[in-house]
């Protein structure tokens, strides 16, 4: 009877999708070019995880935080025709739980054609091309999932294919190898303004507490300089020739007593001057006495 010890049991590759993380077979992430979209069929980008000719692989995410990783065709394979029928045949040959959806270019066919998401409708553009075919996969943060990744991307630019035969002429080389760029994406709306997943509460709440901190810090700084300015009274104002009016004498400042109240002279007329005066032209009483005038007394004696 031998004593060797049974073999462990292997666990079946897709029991726990956690368990090639949670081992430390992680994922290498690297950061995003600017050439990349900041999403694509709803997903936000986060980093990239492999890249070839045929194609980039991203980490993302949804509204509900839910990770997925996003297979994108490449600028050059995406105009090829050959290439994309290449790309929706190796997804139609995924477990139906691998794939969580695809759009683009020549998608919505085939058996996991349900899955095809064809988003929101983007306005008219000049430029008339079709989006460029993208999947995205269950993703649980480990290498194996990258693996499947670059897998998919190796079918659509031969590069599994071993050397047929002996090479002799030029070799064969795809015409648009060298057209690297992720390929066309709309989005829409707009990832700005409303981007609103990338900040939690306490990013919030730390930028909330030095705005205020800032606008205190203001507000001290303007209360010192006033403070510290001296009080400034207004200039005198410059007198002007037009304006200007000589100095009131002592006697116009104070009313006199005769112009204050009116005197009786002034208020019923004088004899004199309800009979004609000698200056003002009438002939001048004669001693005998003239018609128009008044005996004068010397006249009886």
């Amino acid at each position: 009877m031998s004593t060797s010890e049974a073999p462990e049991p292997q666990a079946e590759p897709d029991a726990d999708p956690g368990a090639g993380a949670a081992s430390g077979d992680r994922a290498l992430l690297h950061p995003l070019l600017a050439d990349d979209p900041p999403s694509v069929g709803g997903r936000w980008l986060d980093a990239r995880v492999a890249a070839s000719p045929s194609g980039v692989a991203f980490t993302a995410h949804d509204d509900h935080n839910t990770p997925a990783l996003l297979v994108m065709l490449s600028e050059g394979a995406s105009a090829d025709a050959a290439a994309v029928d290449r790309f929706a045949g190796t997804v139609n040959k995924m477990h139906i739980d691998t794939v969580l959806a695809r759009g683009g270019r020549g998608q919505g066919e085939g058996r996991l054609g349900h899955t095809f998401a064809p988003g929101p409708a983007t306005p008219a553009a000049p430029d008339e091309r079709p989006n460029a075919p993208w999947v995205a996969l269950a993703f649980d943060g480990s290498s194996r999932a990258v693996d499947e990744a670059e897998r998919v991307l190796a079918e659509v630019d031969l590069s599994w294919l071993p050397q047929q035969g002996r090479p002799a002429g030029p070799d064969y080389r795809l015409p648009w190898i060298d057209k690297v760029a992720p390929g066309l994406s709309r989005p829409w709306p707009l990832p700005w303004p409303g981007r609103g997943d990338r900040a939690g509460w306490g990013t919030l709440l730390l930028s909330w507490l030095i705005m205020m901190l800032l606008m205190a810090l203001a507000i001290l700084v303007a209360i010192l300089l006033f403070q510290a300015a001296p009080p400034q009274s207004p200039p005198p104002p410059v007198p002007t020739e037009s304006t200007e009016s000589p100095p009131p004498s002592p006697d116009s400042a104070s009313p006199s007593p005769d112009t204050a109240s009116p005197s009786p002279d002034s208020a019923s007329p004088s004899p004199d001057s309800a009979s004609p005066s000698p200056q003002s032209g009438s002939p001048e009483p004669s001693p005998s006495g003239s018609p128009g005038g008044s005996p004068s007394p010397n006249s009886r004696l």
